[in-house]
């Protein structure tokens, strides 16, 4: 698989440096490498095997908990926007946990990056990196704190902490340019550089990170939140050794790979050879733009083994960009998303099966010095949206994997930062996460679970209202599950949220960021004749009377109730938030599967008495008639035979014309 250095490495390759680890011992040649696997795999007991690897699964979730623990952001304590990986002594990836998948399944670039590129590794050391032409991150925001872990003076394993960032410089708030054409307007991009040396942060290199951003307090308790899980992961690794020994437990790194490959083909084998083809859409790739910007992928199931072609794909444009290593990243969440349910999640393992072609310069493969800002939900999103699709096509041609067959779920992000003094007088920056919970795309045999969570994510978390209103000067009106905003199907979409909320306690203006795509053109499409959920929606309501109305005792609980004036906010723009003014989001939901005439009427009944689909859309998508909340059968069976008329006739009428 291709690796893309980043630019400007010929510098350090100029040097006339070979590569090296560590003073006392280098790594082994491939040959050689595979022959000590080999050996150390087949000495292996099962029972000692299958306690390590939960062991190595407990680790990445004690390094997300202390990171959780240890940090001051929401994006982090309440959001679980982190990723955490262990990975063999060459960057392998052993086992990743179940946070930020994009987040974390790209390290091993950054790993490989750094062996290839940083001289004399040592014991003591970490590096960080928001590289993303190198890896462990799709955009600048996305920052990794990276640790080689030494074992009798060799380099044994590799421990990664990341974490999304709420502001790390650049020309807007939250490092969110809608009008970047470069990666110039944006947040510094940093190759891997040594943060911690002989176990001690060192306070230059931290001093250099922490300068450009808006709010460096909270960055700083990050940086350290970082540190401080990789050292847990180190903790329990050296527990592991010094209980079973380096060559027990490196063997069942091995093998957990190896069982990532073999169980993979397993499934693989029981499918049909054959073709099929994604494509995933997002409108305006900065302020301004019209056009519409396209990922595309075949995926060529042959033997046991998958190629994802993404030829077609557009070029770069805008800030919707990301490099490979969004590519890489977003592929393999797909893969671990829809068939690694019961596969260890060791990509180590998983990328044997999995080759790739893709242009330099498209949307998911772009060039340097491309703007990638928004790459991480922008164009990464959109290729695990893509990527899903053909997997899900090609587990529905096969009765052994059609439970693996999905519709997309949200497919998108919702953001909005905002940014300027709270009621103290103090400078703040933070961003709306609200959109964790979307609605989860239906399967073959399920509804999609409501506001359930974002795709890539599965221990992804929406904030607590009351957590926003502290750390920022800001009143939640609602935050409420919406009707008719998952998938029509046989098997509905998870319905999603909408949040409304005014500025409270201040009346500076606010710099307020918008970005989020689906809004013309739907990323959570239905499968298999299910329908696409919900649109997504930002709406700036001005010289809203909402102050009145609260102190005649009244809480709005719509737009039209808060009076003023609406402005429909486009998918990339910058904007001012007022004293006086509202804000409104409605994110997306999950895509139905199948089409919604066969869907069972007492199943809809029941969502309409549970709010999630209405009357009207139960009559005039699924054909069912209620009469007090009861199906009424005769009216139904009619209703149903008319729309398949209807479409009969539209279709007859298409062919003609």
């Amino acid at each position: 698989m291709a690796f893309f250095p980043v630019p400007g490495s010929e510098v350090f390759a100029s040097k006339g440096i070979a590569p090296r680890v560590d003073i006392v011992s280098a790594l082994p040649d491939e040959l050689a490498l595979h022959e000590l696997r080999h050996n150390a795999v087949d000495d292996l007991d099962a029972l000692t095997y299958e306690v390590i690897r939960h062991r190595l699964w407990a680790t990445t979730e004690r390094m997300g908990q202390a990171l959780n623990r240890m940090s001051g952001s929401l994006v982090v304590t309440d959001c679980n926007d982190i990723g955490v990986a262990i990975t063999d002594e060459v960057g392998d990836i052993v086992q990743i946990g179940p946070y930020a998948l994009t987040l974390a399944t790209s390290v091993d670039l950054a790993i490989k990056w750094i062996l290839t590129h940083r001289n004399e590794i040592r014991a003591g050391d970490m590096f960080l990196c928001n590289d993303p032409w190198v890896g462990g991150a799709a955009h600048q925001n996305d920052v990794a704190i990276i640790a080689p872990l030494f074992h009798d003076g060799q380099l044994f394993a590799w421990t990664a902490a990341m974490a999304h960032q709420i502001d790390l410089g650049g020309a807007s708030p939250g490092s969110w340019s809608p009008q970047a054409q470069d990666v110039f307007m944006e947040s510094l991009p940093t190759p891997p550089v040594r943060i911690v040396r002989n176990f001690e942060i060192q306070d230059d290199v931290a001093d250099l990170y922490l300068r450009r951003s808006r709010v460096p307090k909270i960055v700083a308790l990050d940086l350290r939140a970082k540190i401080g899980a990789n050292k847990v992961g180190h903790e329990r690794l050296e527990e592991l050794l010094a209980k079973y020994g380096a060559e027990s437990v490196k063997a069942a790194m091995y093998r957990q790979m190896d069982d990532a490959e073999s169980k993979l083909r397993a499934k693989l084998e029981r499918v049909a050879d054959g073709r099929w083809t994604g494509r995933c859409d997002q409108e305006q790739s900065h302020t301004g733009d019209r056009g519409i910007h396209t990922i595309t992928v075949t995926l060529t199931k042959t033997g046991s083994d998958l190629h994802f072609d993404f030829t077609g794909t557009s070029p770069q444009a805008g800030m919707i960009n990301c490099p490979y290593s969004g590519l890489h990243g977003g592929l393999i969440a797909g893969v671990i998303l829809n068939l690694c349910p019961d596969i260890p999640w060791a990509t180590g393992g998983l990328w044997r099966c999995i080759s790739v072609t893709s242009q330099p310069g498209t949307l998911n493969n772009a060039d340097f010095p491309s703007a990638v800002g928004k790459a991480s939900v922008a164009s990464g999103f959109s290729t695990i949206n893509a990527v899903e699709q053909c997997l899900s096509q090609m587990a529905d041609s096969s009765d052994a994997l059609q439970d693996h067959t999905y519709a997309n779920g949200c497919g998108t992000w919702d953001l909005c930062v905002l940014s300027g003094l709270d009621q103290h007088g103090n400078p703040f920056t933070t961003m709306l996460t609200d959109a964790m919970g979307a609605g989860c795309g239906a399967a073959m045999n399920r509804d999609g679970v409501d506001t359930g969570g974002i795709l890539g994510m599965p221990m992804g978390r929406m904030p607590d209202v009351e957590m926003t209103e502290f750390s920022a000067p800001l009143l939640y009106l609602w935050r409420r599950e919406e009707p008719d905003s998952g998938g029509p199907g046989k098997f509905r979409g998870g319905v999603t949220a909408s949040l409304a909320l005014v500025p409270h306690g201040t009346e500076v203006p606010m710099a307020q960021v918008i970005s989020g795509a689906g809004k013309a053109v739907s990323q959570n499409i239905g499968a298999v004749g299910g329908y696409p959920g919900n649109s997504q929606l930002d709406v700036a309501v001005r010289g809203a009377e909402v102050r009145r109305l609260l102190a005649a005792g009244t809480i709005p609980s719509s737009i039209e109730e808060m009076g003023g004036v609406q402005e429909i906010l486009s998918c990339e723009e910058e904007a001012v938030l007022g004293p006086n003014d509202a804000h409104i989001m409605f994110w997306q939901g999950g895509g139905g599967y199948g089409d919604p005439l066969l869907r069972s009427p007492d199943k809809v009944a029941t969502d309409v008495v549970e709010m999630r689909v209405s009357q009207t859309s139960a009559r005039d998508i699924y054909g069912v008639v209620l009469r007090d909340l009861a199906v009424d059968e005769a009216a139904t069976e009619a209703q149903r035979a008319d729309i398949r008329s209807s479409r009969h006739e539209l279709a007859r009428n298409q062919e003609v014309n």
